[in-house]
């Protein structure tokens, strides 16, 4: 059977997910940089100008390649099994639920900046990976160019004491309030949807 078939007919939702983010981006990218600033998501004027599609699409566009590159990887390494772990209506529900939880995030932080504007699936992505973490807690994360795998719940620890010191920071163009809202939300969402993972989760890592 055809790979593509095969990972369709087993995990639809993250496959049609995926095909979604790398068409979009693309599109923007290469085809139109106004279909981008259209859906472009800006928390000061989510409200004056009604702009409420952007919740959801500027969550399938990216900046450029290498951004969506490194979001379509990380979603590829741990959506589908995450998918076939939890089922399709849990992974679409837990998906939409991480990136309006960090579209919140960003709300929350800069809904005076009138300047302020982002894009990019990072937010639900890292519900995805954080909601896998619990669900698979003994797996390991590898980061390029560390030459080691990290442990995964090590990684979430690391990953959220950054995310929360370069928040704080201001440093670059990434958005690490939607990281954080959205790495929080993935763990939220599997406490409200099946507690007993965290329980497991907490046995498996502590004894």
């Amino acid at each position: 059977m055809n790979p593509l078939i095969a990972a369709f007919q087993t995990t639809p939702a993250a496959s049609l997910i995926l095909a979604a983010i790398v068409a979009a981006s693309l599109f923007g990218l290469y085809k139109s940089p106004a279909f981008v600033e259209r859906n472009l998501f800006r928390p000061y004027w989510l409200l004056p100008r009604r702009e409420y599609a952007t919740l959801v699409t500027s969550g399938f566009l990216h900046a450029d390649l290498a951004h969506l590159l490194f979001n379509g990887f990380t979603f590829w390494a741990f959506a589908f099994s995450l998918e076939r772990a939890i089922g399709t209506p849990a992974f679409v529900a837990l998906y939409f639920f991480g990136l309006l939880a960090s579209d919140a995030g960003t709300w929350l932080t800069h809904r005076r900046d009138a300047d302020y504007r982002c894009l990019g699936a990072s937010g639900a992505i890292l519900a995805v990976l954080f909601a896998s973490i619990v669900y698979f807690p003994t797996n390991a994360i590898f980061i390029m160019p560390i030459p080691a795998p990290i442990p995964a719940p090590l990684f979430a620890v690391l990953y959220l004491a950054y995310s929360y010191y370069a928040s704080r920071q201001s440093r670059g163009n990434v958005n690490h309030d939607a990281h954080i809202s959205g790495a929080v939300a993935g763990v939220v969402f599997v406490a409200l949807t099946d507690a007993p993972a965290i329980g497991r989760a907490l046995r498996s890592v502590f004894g």
